[in-house]
Formats: C-alpha cells, sequence, structure tokens
C-alpha cells in the first residue's frame, strides 16, 4: 500500500506564509509525478501545482510566483511554499501522487493524501 500524509495547513492572516508537506510511504520504488490540488467550499478540485521527478513543474496561473513546489525524491516527499496568501487561496489542500512504481514493480496511478485545511483570513 501506499499512502500519502499531508501536514502543514492551518489559519494565516492575508499576505501571510504557509509551507504545506506531503510524504509518501509504502513500497515506493519511483514516483513520476507528485502535485497539489485544492477544493474550496462548492467549488470542483482544482490544480494548484505538479512537479516530475526530473523537476519539470506545472502552476495554476492563480498561484504563479507566489507558490513554489518543490519535492526530494529520496524521501518521496514534496512541498509547497506559499506566500503572499490570499483569503481566495482558502480551500483544503490534497497531496497527489501519480504514475508510482512500487518496489515489486506494480504501477499504481492517482494517489491522494486526506486533504489539509488552508484558512486565509482578510
Amino acid at each position: 500500500q501506499v499512502q500519502l500524509v499531508e501536514s502543514g495547513g492551518g489559519l494565516v492572516q492575508a499576505g501571510g506564509s504557509l509551507r504545506l508537506s506531503c510524504a509518501a510511504s509504502g513500497n515506493i520504488f519511483s514516483i513520476s509525478v507528485m502535485g497539489w490540488y485544492r477544493q474550496a467550499p462548492g467549488k470542483q478540485r482544482e490544480l494548484v501545482a505538479t512537479m516530475s521527478s526530473g523537476g519539470s513543474t506545472n502552476y495554476a496561473d492563480s498561484v504563479k510566483g507566489r507558490f513554489t513546489i518543490s519535492r526530494d525524491n529520496a524521501k518521496n516527499t514534496v512541498y509547497l511554499q506559499m506566500n503572499s496568501l490570499k483569503p481566495e487561496d482558502t480551500a483544503v489542500y490534497y497531496c497527489n501522487a501519480d504514475r508510482v512504481l512500487r518496489s515489486d514493480y506494480v504501477r499504481v496511478y492517482d494517489i491522494w493524501g486526506q486533504g489539509t485545511q488552508v484558512t486565509v483570513s482578510s
């Protein structure tokens, strides 16, 4: 079994910063893509940022210049540094791992964490 555990959410004032972490555990050989998505109340889940094992990144336009994704492949961990937070960033943030190659060479897709709440007050 491969599991993702997020941490680092919380309440912050507008303009503040938070750093989210997500650690993947289990019999993992490699993870192709790790990323962050978010879902605000009444809205669909949306992409925030993703990063490939080779370092390629993809950001939602709404967070470009404010959020930075990074990962430690050796630790199977992905981070999201969020700066200049706005009230509209308030959401549950979910970690995602895609194309995970397990140690038994079985590939699994689209694994989600349980989510962590980020609330930005105005």
